[in-house]
């Protein structure tokens, strides 16, 4: 059976396989090469560069995002879902998450999750300053939630590196982590983000009616 011809789809499939198995330093011209059974001076002819085989790979995850919105609901619901949407492709693609929130995208894969956010945004009464600044309120909350969730750096470590933290803790030290050690070891994930989610969400509601 011949050989799969070689593509820009193919290359940014080799990298975001490669990225979810070693991480984002790992991304090279002459790795992705390697893993394709190439020459490196063929993959020029499809991705010119890594910066730009990372904007693909960032590109290809978003363009993935299904966004089951409802033009007709709240501008409450329509946050929640597409929260959501962002949440479950970040768990899809767990690494390639990192690569998406440090490029600067300007295709219309990067920027419909945008246009999107700042739609419902501008439709619950909010003018363009505010609705800027909430989505990027929205945004770091989610991204951080996220990497602390699947342990991507070792900054966002993690739960269960708390729970090694907390349960041998001097009670009379730390009172209040003592006590609280149970909960702080245990973490519903879904729920914990649906938490601050909400907690955005009340916060804004009560800026808009000012």
């Amino acid at each position: 059976m011949p050989a799969e011809p070689l593509s820009r789809p193919r290359i940014v499939a080799a990298a975001i396989g490669l990225i979810e198995r070693e991480g984002a330093d790992a991304v090279s011209m002459r790795r992705i090469a390697g893993d394709l059974g190439v020459s490196v001076m063929s993959l020029y002819n499809h991705v010119p560069n890594k910066s730009t085989l990372l904007d693909a790979v960032a590109e290809t995850v978003l363009s993935q995002i299904e966004f089951a919105d409802d033009p007709d609901a709240e501008w409450p619901d329509r946050v929640r879902i597409q929260a959501l949407a962002f949440r479950q492709i970040a768990h899809h693609y767990p690494r390639c998450t990192m690569v998406v929130v440090s490029r600067q995208l300007k295709s219309n894969a990067g920027l419909l999750p945008v246009e999107r956010a700042l739609t419902t945004l501008r439709g619950a009464g909010f003018d363009g300053h505010d609705a800027v600044r909430i989505l990027r309120t929205f945004i770091a909350y989610i991204v951080g939630s996220l990497l602390r969730e699947v342990g991507v750096t070792p900054t966002f470590a993690p739960t269960h590196r708390l729970d090694l933290a907390v349960k041998d803790v001097d009670p009379q030290l730390f009172p209040e982590v003592s006590g609280l050690a149970s909960a702080l070891s245990d973490c519903d994930h879904q729920a914990e983000f649906e938490f601050g989610l909400e907690l955005l969400i009340e916060a804004i509601t009560v800026r808009l009616k000012r």
